[in-house]
């Protein structure tokens, strides 16, 4: 037997739910949806969570870009590949990605590059360089940023 819970219950659930960790709104419906929370009570409690900012959209963006560039080391194209798929706004997007610093960025995808250099196999210059370069790419990084790096490497 399934517990039901009240409406306050639920939004007492979801808020503690938000203060463990950063949650965009995309994640807190599919949180509610799996507690099945009715479509009419899953607004409700979505809108008083933002409205006492429990949920930031705009602070989330901030935490998962920096979180995947230091701990997962993502390019901007994946970063902002996943968070679209968060249904999270262009605009706060390229504003949370904005705070990676170019030079930091170059840094980390020439450290990657070095990596995964130690353990390529390769007969020529152009095989290594085509598989760094699609190695890159699949981490999400923008080609003229790979092209740049991999000319100092």
């Amino acid at each position: 037997m399934k517990k039901e819970y009240s409406l306050e219950e639920l939004l007492h659930k979801a808020a503690s739910y938000c203060s463990i960790s950063e949650h965009c709104v995309f994640e807190v419906q599919e949180k509610l949806e799996a507690w099945g929370v009715s479509a009419e009570d899953k607004q409700k409690i979505i809108d008083r969570l933002i409205s006492e900012d429990f949920i930031n959209e705009k602070r989330y963006c901030n935490y998962f870009v920096k979180d995947k560039f230091r701990f997962n080391k993502w390019g901007k194209i994946k970063i902002s590949f996943a968070l679209k798929q968060k249904g999270l706004t262009n605009e706060k997007i390229n504003s949370a990605l904005e705070l990676i610093d170019d030079g930091e960025y170059e840094e980390l995808l020439a450290s990657i590059l070095k990596t995964k250099l130690t353990g390529l196999k390769y007969e020529f210059e152009y095989e290594k360089q085509g598989k760094l370069f699609r190695f890159a790419q699949s981490r999400g990084f923008e080609n003229n940023v790979i092209e740049r790096v991999l000319r100092t490497l």
